[in-house]
């Protein structure tokens, strides 16, 4: 169901959304990171046409870069088109990046985009999580949990 937006929130849009990886991952943190792009690719972005559900993020060389995601081409951009899968460079505070690198170095864990979305400024903005791989049986007591809340919330609606 949509959220109803405020004033404050009237640019607010998502972009795209990994749907599968509160499925793959167990999502310890998330953080807002900005993302630095080319003209032709927010221009595409407002279009519509991204993908991020096969994308990670690395920590190379102390900077937070996007890998594989998708952003469509722009037809209207003749002369400066873009790759539609570079690297892209993540933007986050210092002590953030070093969070994540010692998160996925020595911890074993991962960086997954979750959401990129147009801020309340118009700005593009992506929520990325840092986690860690559930094992199938693990998938399966997710599933079963969900479950089992949905049945109590229909008991609970079909009693009062």
């Amino acid at each position: 169901m949509a959220k109803a937006q405020t004033p404050e929130e009237k640019n607010y849009k998502v972009i795209a959304e990994n749907r599968r990886a509160r499925r793959e991952y167990a999502i310890e943190d998330d953080l807002e990171v900005g993302i630095q792009l080319m003209g032709s690719e927010v221009k595409s972005l407002r279009q519509g046409g991204a993908q991020i559900t096969e994308c990670y993020a690395e920590v190379d060389d102390g900077e937070l870069w996007l890998v594989n995601s998708y952003i469509a081409p722009y037809e209207q951009a003749k002369t400066w088109k873009h790759e539609e899968r570079r690297r892209r460079k993540l933007l986050a505070s210092r002590r953030e990046i070093a969070r994540m690198w010692n998160a996925t170095q020595r911890q074993g864990m991962t960086i997954v985009p979750l959401v990129m979305y147009f801020n309340h400024r118009g700005l593009v903005k992506m929520k990325v999580g840092i986690a860690k791989g559930k094992k199938l049986a693990d998938k399966r007591a997710t599933d079963a949990k969900r479950d089992w809340n949905r049945q109590k919330q229909r008991l609970l609606k079909q009693q009062g």
